[in-house]
């Protein structure tokens, strides 16, 4: 007789419903909220480049995170999925930070560049809304051990994330001289 008691599942779809439409309204309601600048005591520009770096961190995380899997070391690919969701956690405080302090910068590239630009940044900001709930399914399928389900949603995660990171970065090469 096998002692082997399953796993019990745990249904977090609820949660990555919520978290997912409060996180994205939230974001959303920072455009729409009247502008100001407020008077924090230090300067706030340095905030978005502080973005960049958790997004360059999230990126190289998220690489380590994808070679470790493809060697079947799954010790060390969820140790560093769980170091890309704190430096994706880590840029969200500091986005929604600078955002509610201060008003959005505007960007003054030539046109060629200024379409460049706008590409990316919509593609990166739809694809943000996308990868919120895909990476919270792909986390709890993870740890619930529900490995098929996982995978299946980890392809199509994985790449969105990747890019929605490197984006992230772009996006501030290009915006940061008109801080």
């Amino acid at each position: 007789m096998t002692n082997s008691t399953p796993v019990k599942q745990r249904n977090f779809t609820p949660f990555i419903i919520a978290v997912s439409i409060i996180l994205v309204a939230v974001i959303a309601l920072l455009y729409f909220l009247p502008s100001y600048e407020a008077e924090v005591g230090f300067d706030i520009t340095i905030l978005p480049m502080l973005n960049a770096i958790f997004n360059s961190f999230t990126f190289i995380f998220l690489l380590l995170a994808l070679i470790a899997i493809k060697r079947k070391n799954i010790k060390v690919h969820r140790n560093f999925i769980l170091m890309a969701f704190t430096t994706t956690f880590l840029f969200l405080i500091s986005y929604v930070t600078y955002h509610s302090l201060s008003e959005s910068t505007k960007y003054g590239g030539d046109d060629f560049l200024r379409y460049i630009y706008f590409f990316v940044l919509l593609s990166h900001i739809l694809l943000s809304i996308v990868i919120v709930p895909l990476a919270l399914m792909s986390i709890t399928r993870g740890f619930n051990m529900q490995i098929e389900r996982h995978r299946k949603i980890a392809r199509w995660t994985m790449p969105i994330w990747l890019y929605v990171s490197f984006t992230g970065v772009l996006v501030y090469l290009m915006i940061s001289p008109y801080y």
